[in-house]
């Protein structure tokens, strides 16, 4: 199944990269739409015309325009359920997303650019400052997410389950971001079981920063 979507996004944004690999895993195609961060392209007044919010990911569905990452993932489960990236039980699903709020709610908030550049501009924070502040916090998040993956004794090779789910989908782009911000990943060796599970999947790959149009050289 397909369909001709218009993703604004910016290859190292954590929400754009998980927003990524949700429409790859549905098998959806999309036109990809670079909204250059470092140039504040998405504080432009054409930007702020798609998306008042001015943030990325906005994803232009041809009929209404979706924003926020958490949001947009919904409406493709909701209106694209097969493959499903939620368990199909109400216990699953709450485990799922869980883990999915543990990266979303509770670390990539504090880590993202405008937490990050209001430490720099108004606190002078420099960048051994901003790896210690993002690392205290992806510690913490990974900690938890790890404890919750060796609790469970019917845990496949990804975050549940033997197929990838929203928790995933939350997960590969926030070790990105630990790599980004120099964390030694080494003590999470349940994560980085199933970061090469999800590695191994196409939709994973072509979703990664590195694999986008506008990815810095």
């Amino acid at each position: 199944m397909s369909a001709a979507f218009r993703l604004y996004n910016f290859w190292r944004s954590g929400t754009s990269h998980r927003t990524r690999i949700a429409l790859n895993l549905k098998g959806l195609s999309y036109e990809y739409i670079a909204v250059h961060l470092g140039k504040e392209a998405h504080l432009s007044a054409d930007f702020k015309a798609i998306n008042p919010q001015q943030l990325v990911p906005a994803l232009d569905t041809g009929e209404q325009v979706l924003i926020q990452s958490p949001a947009i993932i919904e409406w493709l489960e909701e209106k694209y359920p097969t493959p499903a990236l939620l368990p199909a039980d109400a216990d699953g699903r709450a485990k799922v997303r869980a883990l999915a709020a543990i990266v979303g709610c509770d670390v990539h908030p504090i880590n993202n650019r405008r937490i990050l550049e209001y430490l720099r501009k108004q606190f002078g924070a420099d960048d051994a400052a901003i790896n210690a502040w993002a690392g205290n916090w992806i510690s913490a998040g990974f900690d938890a997410y790890e404890a919750f993956l060796a609790a469970d004794t019917r845990r496949g090779r990804f975050s549940y389950g033997d197929s990838p789910t929203l928790a995933d989908v939350y997960l590969i782009p926030q070790i990105e971001s630990a790599r980004r911000f120099k964390v030694d990943l080494s003590r999470w060796p349940l994560i980085a079981q199933v970061e090469a599970a999800c590695m191994e999947l196409e939709a994973f790959r072509r979703a990664a920063p590195s694999a986008q149009p506008d990815a810095a050289a």
